[in-house]
């Protein structure tokens, strides 16, 4: 305290006294205290009473002398700053008018009835529009030309892919040619100059593809919005019924199931699933919907060039709910690098642009603006950790190597609207501790579902996908099969408010049957599962 006592008078000091009798003797209690006190007075006395090994009995004594204390020396401090205010502003220290438009300022920016209106956005509008447009007769044809353009940007995907390939084809027939002269009319610094004209080439090529695919997108989502502002600006007028149904007449698409032969090579392929119905909650059970299903984890994201009758329904499905409280979900098991080079994350990525998102900004700029946010957070957590030194030491060299990076267990989200059955997609970060198996119920990735899960409960998320082994395939089913851990489930009954929500189980497709029907058994051995009553009736007399 003595060292504070020296700095500038932003702090007053004051000591409190207190007395007590301990038996025979008088004791005082004597507590020099900083005002403001910015601490909360229960811990103070709860330190009081430690400290100084004050007697039980005398505790909510204290407790009220060091509060009434506190409060009167409190408002003594207010009412002289307020009596020096009065002095500078009658002396004319102060500017009348200057505080004046001061008070006026901030009443009317911390007074809700006199903040300005929110003004609209075009984002918001255009939902408006659309999620009107998408329950009207004219959804079907939303419908169509949202995959006559996916059917646009395949065709160019598969023209771009065809071209790189022959260029491949063409460089690698080249690159052997100049390996077999090596030696004889060629040198090594011959095929360094051909090896880097290849990979300019390439380079080049690559780089044309996604300028021109970027501009086609942005071309079709702009497009798109125009059209659908106009036929709701059409719908309100009455006058052109004519041109309105002209309008949403719904045009041939091959979003329709296809009648030839060869179209079965484009269906699904079959897959596992299991369904159950549980009840989570100790007093007011409340119903959930459990899935088991052995699938790709991108076949909820992929759209069928040609589909069956089950693709324009999940078509509809995904663009009803779009601006709902019934959102989808799924879970994405990443590395802790914020980008979409490598790995589950690049195929991700490739999907994401397959179809042009009409709604949301592509995938590349919601991780840049992630990657911005991460940066932000890791700044700010590093100046409270220069503030606290040897907290989290572990975690402060992991982050310093790279603070863009994210922790395991920690996730980031992205939106979509142009996926087959998912409008949200969560990137959980897993270390080598999930591939390996070596994990716990207190494991980062643990928690993260966790997390996860209580996001969903308050942000209208109603149907999530889950890796159940944590993994995207099947490396090593041994390790794979420790990670069954579900007991944060048990939690969704007090965070969802009551709401019934559906929860899919996801294991690799490569599983075999066998373990997937074992792992069917453990759902009703965890959960409480609901079984059916059969009524009979007695048809006796």
């Amino acid at each position: 305290m003595k060292k504070n006592k020296g700095k500038s008078g932003d702090a007053d000091e004051k000591e409190f006294v207190f007395e007590f009798r301990a038996g025979k003797h008088n004791c005082v209690l004597k507590v020099p205290l900083k005002f403001p006190v910015h601490e909360n007075v229960s811990d103070l006395h709860g330190r009081l009473m430690l400290l100084h090994k004050i007697p039980c009995y005398i505790e909510n004594e204290l407790k009220t002398s060091l509060s009434n204390f506190i409060e009167s020396e409190t408002i003594l401090d207010y009412d002289r700053e307020a009596e020096l205010a009065l002095q500078k502003l009658t002396t004319g220290d102060v500017d009348v008018n200057q505080l004046t438009n001061a008070w006026t300022r901030s009443y009317m920016e911390t007074t809700l009835e006199h903040a300005r209106p929110e003004e609209p956005s075009w984002d918001e509008d255009f939902a408006d529009v659309y999620h009107e447009l998408i329950h009207s007769p004219a959804s079907e044809t939303l419908l169509n030309l949202e995959h006559n353009y996916f059917v646009s940007i395949s065709e160019l995907i598969s023209e771009r892919d065809m071209e790189i390939k022959k260029l491949l084809e063409r460089q690698a027939a080249e690159m052997k040619k100049v390996m077999h002269e090596l030696g004889n009319t060629l040198c090594d610094q011959d095929v360094n100059t051909v090896a880097a004209q290849h990979f300019k080439a390439r380079q080049v090529l690559e780089s044309k593809w996604t300028s021109e695919l970027k501009q086609v997108t942005c071309i079709q989502k702009q497009e798109y919005q125009e059209w659908v502002v106009k036929l709701h600006q059409d719908l309100q007028k009455s006058n052109n019924s004519s041109k309105i149904n002209e309008e949403i007449k719904v045009q041939p698409s091959q979003l329709s199931e296809p009648t030839d032969s060869g179209s079965r090579m484009f269906e699904e392929q079959p897959q596992l699933e299991e369904s159950f119905t549980i009840h989570l909650g100790a007093q007011l059970k409340t119903m959930h919907n459990l899935r088991l299903v052995r699938a790709d984890v991108l076949n909820f994201c992929k759209h069928r060039r040609h589909g069956s009758g089950g693709e324009k329904l999940r078509r509809l499905q995904t663009a009803l709910s779009l601006y709902s409280s019934s959102l989808c979900g799924l879970v994405l098991l990443v590395d802790n690098r914020v980008t979409s080079y490598s790995g589950i994350k690049r195929d991700f990525a490739i999907v994401a642009k397959e179809c042009t998102d009409f709604h949301f900004p592509c995938l590349e700029e919601q991780l840049e603006e992630v990657q911005q946010v991460v940066l932000y957070a890791r700044a700010q957590r590093s100046s409270k950790q220069k503030e606290q030194p040897g907290q989290g030491d572990e975690k402060n060299k992991n982050v310093e190597r790279n603070p863009s990076n994210i922790l395991p267990g920690e996730f980031y989200i992205s939106r979509h609207s142009n996926l087959s059955e998912v409008h949200a997609v969560f990137h959980l970060c897993v270390d080598d501790n999930v591939r390996l198996g070596n994990i716990t119920a207190r494991d980062p990735a643990i928690m993260g579902l966790r997390n996860i899960l209580k996001v969903c409960c308050t942000h209208d998320i109603t149907t999530i996908t889950i890796p159940l082994l944590l993994v995207h395939d099947m490396s090593d089913v041994r390790t794979a099969a420790k990670v069954f851990t579900l007991g944060f489930m048990m939690e969704m009954a007090s965070w969802d408010g009551g709401i019934s929500r559906t929860v899919q189980f996801l294991v690799p497709q490569t599983i075999s049957e066998e373990m997937f029907y074992q792992l069917s058994t453990l759902l009703p051995q965890i959960f409480r599962v609901s079984s059916t009553l059969t009524l009979t009736s007695n048809t006796d007399g």
